[in-house]
């Protein structure tokens, strides 16, 4: 009898496993990884190609920068809209192809300007070389542009409808899918990073072409198989009226705690914002205008939106230099950290990162939706304090006296070369986040390190990235919670464009955050741009206090006294009706 019962229950788990691993949840996490992936190995290995092409200077990079903020802060509304009036598996599959193809063009192209660099110098004066470069970028930048196009309609769309009315299941989702997103973005360049090390620059670009090819062909298979487990995606809205009577409904039904006036914003967008342009006369001057108008009304209805200060704040959260980028790494080794410890503390913002997903689920079950987003605001920006904390501290290079413009005035008026801070390959390095062996590519580099590890004292340093490190909880809580406030927000038939502008206005602030480094780039400036970035931080975060306030009131304090109601309103409650 026990022998039968332990069959039996072995039987069930192993029956539980297999309907796990065949669910369209999980085929949606390993078609999302696979496509995270792909993409942190292309963006990482992109950047240091470009600078291996131009003689290990930053130019061909910081444009590649510019042309892709510029061109999602552009085009992000009419991605979106375009995500919004095609089927989710066309748009779906390609963005895919479109991606994955530019990605493995982009590769060839790469390679072949390697092998044969030498020759394309000459010819042409130069010039082929130089459109070669110019094909590169325009292709790169149409690969993340249909990225962009992949994210809303995966992350923003098809997740809501495999969660379905389950807000809690909706919540662990939007969390696994970013704590694959942390482990890919450390994993990823380390790996492609090592066979670039170890191999070449042609290796390189041919082993992200050829992962590229398989990888499409899987995703593409795992997006089918998706789409035929969850027959809800087949159907999408295409009454923006009914759809935001039953939207109404279910606000009123999940949550007391929201005012009305959330709800009838709603419902006063979708009648007027997009009735203009659904009878157009197809005619040349029509289809040519078309665009601008799909750019005003998605700004328009962002504006619109409910949650319209909560997204605003999330993108104020890009304009900062407080972050593991090419910025912030560059400045650390600056003040003599080596590659081995920045690798640790990369390792640790990956750590405290995939906390911050972890808390977002448990601060959403105890307290709700809103008032997570309020308490990982003011997480965040307490660790932030030790960053302003550091600019005073002894070993912090802030100098009043030096003017931040001295480096642009040197170049640009004066005619001579900037001073260079690092070696080739240390700036090399800062635009990596995995190639650390590098750092022992050249014995000179490691001394110069450790005599500036000696000179300068590294106390501030420490404080600047024990605040960054410890910030990232609360960022990514916040992060998460911003993103399931738009997509039970959002009515469905607008998720993609509205998404296309909030993926705009965060360009928007991390493209001002470089143009703020660009104009004052000396390590004497340093001090000022991180209290600039914290100033940004706040301000965001005041603005999401706001939203909060405006939806929960005076109850937005009442934590541990709404517990129980809070849990209930995560998801509709069995055998009750919805209407």
């Amino acid at each position: 009898m026990t022998r039968a019962a332990e069959q039996t229950s072995g039987a069930g788990c192993c029956g539980s496993c297999v309907n796990y691993f065949t669910s369209a949840k999980f085929l949606l996490y390993l078609g999302h990884a696979l496509s995270t992936w792909g993409d942190r190995m292309w963006h990482f290995a992109v950047s240091v190609f470009l600078v291996e092409l131009y003689g290990n200077s930053l130019l061909l990079t910081a444009v590649y920068g510019l042309v892709v903020a510029g061109s999602v802060l552009l085009l992000g509304a009419i991605i979106g809209d375009w995500v919004d009036k095609n089927s989710r598996l066309k748009v779906a599959q390609t963005s895919l192809v479109v991606q994955n193809a530019s990605v493995i063009l982009c590769g060839i192209i790469l390679m072949i300007v390697f092998l044969f660099k030498t020759q394309l110098l000459t010819l042409y004066s130069g010039w082929l070389l130089t459109m070669c470069y110019i094909l590169v970028i325009t292709i790169a930048n149409i690969a993340n542009l249909a990225s962009t196009a992949t994210t809303i309609t995966i992350q923003r769309d098809w997740i809501v409808v495999v969660a379905g009315e389950d807000r809690s299941k909706l919540a662990d989702m939007n969390a696994t899918i970013r704590r694959i997103d942390q482990l890919t973005n450390i994993l990823a360049p380390m790996a492609v990073g090592q066979i670039m090390t170890f191999g070449s620059p042609v290796i390189g670009c041919g082993f992200i072409s050829g992962w590229n090819l398989l990888s499409m062909c899987l995703e593409y298979l795992l997006l089918w198989k998706v789409y035929q487990k969850t027959p809800a995606l087949a159907l999408k809205a295409t009454s923006k009226i009914e759809e935001s009577e039953l939207k109404q409904l279910n606000v009123q039904k999940d949550s007391e705690l929201k005012p009305t006036e959330g709800v009838q914003l709603i419902g006063e967008k979708d009648v007027t914002v997009f009735e203009p342009h659904q009878e157009k006369e197809i005619s040349c001057s029509g289809r040519i205008a078309e665009p601008f108008i799909t750019f005003r009304d998605g700004w328009v209805a962002y504006y619109n939106q409910p949650v319209f200060l909560a997204g605003l704040g999330l993108a104020f959260l890009y304009m900062t230099v407080l972050g593991f980028d090419c910025i912030t790494t560059g400045y650390a080794y600056t003040q003599g950290l080596s590659g081995s410890v920045l690798s640790l503390l990369m390792g640790a913002s990956a750590i405290t990162g995939i906390m911050g997903t972890v808390a977002f689920t448990w601060l959403r079950r105890k307290c709700g939706l809103v008032r997570t987003g309020f308490i990982s605001g003011i997480a965040q920006f307490a660790c932030l304090v030790l960053c302003v904390i550091s600019v005073f501290m002894p070993g912090s290079p802030l100098d009043l006296t030096v003017s931040p413009f001295a480096d642009i005035r040197t170049r640009l008026m004066e005619g001579q070369p900037l001073p260079t801070a690092l070696p080739a390959d240390v700036s090399e390095i800062s635009l990596t986040t995995g190639m650390h062996n590098w750092l022992n590519r050249s014995s000179s580099v490691n001394s110069d390190l450790e005599m500036s590890s000696d000179s300068v004292p590294l106390i501030s340093v420490s404080l600047l990235f024990a605040g960054v490190i410890a910030a990232r909880v609360g960022l990514w809580s916040f992060d998460l919670t911003v993103t399931q406030l738009l997509q039970e927000n959002v009515i469905e038939s607008e998720r993609g464009i509205i998404n296309g502008v909030q993926n705009s206005m965060n360009y928007l602030l991390d493209l001002l955050h470089f143009i703020m480094v660009i104009l004052a780039p000396n390590p004497e400036a340093f001090g000022l741009l991180v209290l600039i970035s914290v100033s940004f931080v706040a301000m965001g975060h005041i603005m999401y206090f706001r939203f909060a306030q405006k939806t929960l009131g005076n109850q937005l304090f009442a934590c541990c006294g709404l517990k129980s109601k809070a849990v209930s309103n995560d998801s509709p409650p069995s055998n009750t009706s919805t209407v």
